[in-house]
């Protein structure tokens, strides 16, 4: 079944398919959580009716996920997948790998729905972010594992930087578009609040559907690419031989190929002592590493996940030599570089469409159940007054513009943080800060400040507790 193959004993299998349900699960919940944020300005400006909203979000959402392996690529999906280094868990053995990610799976679902239950826009991103890092650390500090690395610290600081930076860039952005609309449009009924029980003119109503539209779909893009990268998570820590490397991934021609390479770099010359010697090192990393391939025993765990490890680091290591100047004057050796780096990458970066597939539909499935709580603090709690149609769509179009380019550059960020603060911002250019109301600002800043430390904890006691049983 999705094509994989799996000699697990009864009680690994179950908990295999219990963590694929929790990530679907996880992905669910992230619709109606995060995705209430993109359909809150076209409900509360009469635009759509509710049930209308929804389902076309939910919709979009879809074909977000879809289509983000074409216009995207899978970035924010790898990383998110490899802030736990599971290289290094898997040589102990499959257990500390399964309690891993049952406290990170059931960690950011009780935060969520926590959050949710009390209508606070919470971010799903920092929720598994938090877990993740919770869980890793509390690896790293049992005993018996000293010394060992639990969390991918680079990766995780990227990460937590476009968490951090995000939201103030939404907010700064709608400040400066409303005042930007207020210059150069001349009609002014859309700063207005809307009258009740009227709907908008044509074309305002246009263009928040299309605001809404965006949101949706970068959301599915960015969001659901971190269940995928979640659920890349389950299938290294359960079945690494068959998922930690490409199905495609063919170890004797990348071998004969790296030895190209290595030749290659030994007989390019340069007159920098320091890089001679840098290029020197690189072609006996290259080397080793292709010895590595040609005797690789794919049925073996460790050989495998060891593989996976060193082809990122060759990756990175090549990159850095084909992008000196001085290397390769040459322009086939250069070619052949590249083209050894792009093979190098997409051995690590495999993602099986039914996993792509499963996101979507729990993602647009999500998205049209249980979004009102939400909805009612984003549309009717942030601001001390009616939102108006200006303020809707300055809010949707920051957080489209946002979500998107951080997806093309492969970059998580909070869809909930973006677009409640793109309203903020739209609302304090339009009357100033007393134009908030301050108990629900209060409330958004804390879950963003505390979500982090909450969800480290919450998830490290859970690994703790699981290991103890798993």
């Amino acid at each position: 079944m999705f094509g994989i193959e799996t000699n697990l004993d009864g009680i690994i299998l179950g908990m295999f398919i219990l963590c694929i349900f929790l990530v679907c699960f996880f992905e669910f919940v992230n619709g109606f959580h995060d995705t209430a944020n993109a359909v809150a300005t076209v409900i509360y400006t009469r635009t759509l009716k509710p049930i209308q909203a929804v389902i076309w979000s939910g919709f979009v959402n879809f074909l977000g996920v879809l289509a983000s392996s074409a216009l995207f690529g899978m970035a924010v999906a790898t990383k998110i997948s490899s802030i736990l280094p599971l290289e290094t868990v898997l040589n102990r053995n499959v257990h500390e790998a399964m309690a891993m990610v049952l406290a990170v799976l059931v960690g950011s679902i009780l935060w969520n729905l926590g959050t949710w239950y009390f209508g606070i826009p919470c971010s799903s991103s920092h929720t598994m972010i938090g877990s993740l890092l919770g869980a890793g650390i509390a690896y790293a500090a049992l005993p018996g594992n000293a010394g060992k690395v639990g969390v991918n610290w680079n990766e995780a600081i990227k990460i937590g930087n476009s968490l951090l930076i995000s939201p103030l860039f939404g907010f700064s952005m709608a400040i400066i578009l409303m005042f930007v609309f207020k210059r150069i449009i001349e009609d002014k009924y859309i700063f207005k609040e809307p009258e009740p029980d009227h709907k908008p003119p044509f074309y305002i109503r246009v263009i928040l559907i299309c605001t809404c539209t965006l949101v949706s779909f970068f959301h599915g893009s960015n969001d659901g690419q971190k269940g995928i990268g979640l659920m890349m998570i389950v299938l290294l820590a359960f079945l690494p031989t068959q998922f930690a490397l490409s199905p495609n991934f063919n170890q004797n021609t990348l071998a004969q190929e790296l030895r190209k390479v290595e030749n290659t770099i030994t007989l390019a010359s340069s007159d920098n002592y320091e890089l001679e010697a840098i290029m020197c090192n690189k072609a006996t990393i290259v080397g080793n590493f292709a010895l590595l391939l040609e005797n690789l025993d794919r049925n073996n765990v460790k050989d495998v996940m060891k593989v996976r490890k060193q082809t990122g680091i060759i990756a990175k290591d090549l990159d850095i030599l084909a992008k000196e100047p001085n290397v390769f004057t040459n322009k086939n050796d250069l070619a052949l570089v590249k083209n050894t780096i792009k093979k190098l990458k997409g051995n690590t970066t495999f993602i099986p469409f039914w996993t792509i597939l499963a996101i979507s539909l729990s993602l647009g499935i999500g998205t049209m159940v249980g979004w009102k709580r939400i909805v009612v603090t984003i549309g009717e709690k942030i601001g001390k007054r009616h939102m108006t149609f200006a303020e809707g769509a300055t809010a949707e179009l920051v957080a489209s513009s946002t979500i998107g380019l951080a997806s093309g550059l492969g970059l998580p960020v909070s869809t909930t943080h973006v677009l409640s603060s793109g309203v903020a911002g739209a609302m304090v250019a339009t009357k100033g800060i007393k134009n908030l109301q301050a108990g629900t600002v209060k409330n958004i800043v804390l879950a963003w400040v505390l979500t982090l430390p909450a969800t480290i904890l919450l998830s490290g006691a859970l690994y703790i507790l699981f290991r103890m049983f798993v």
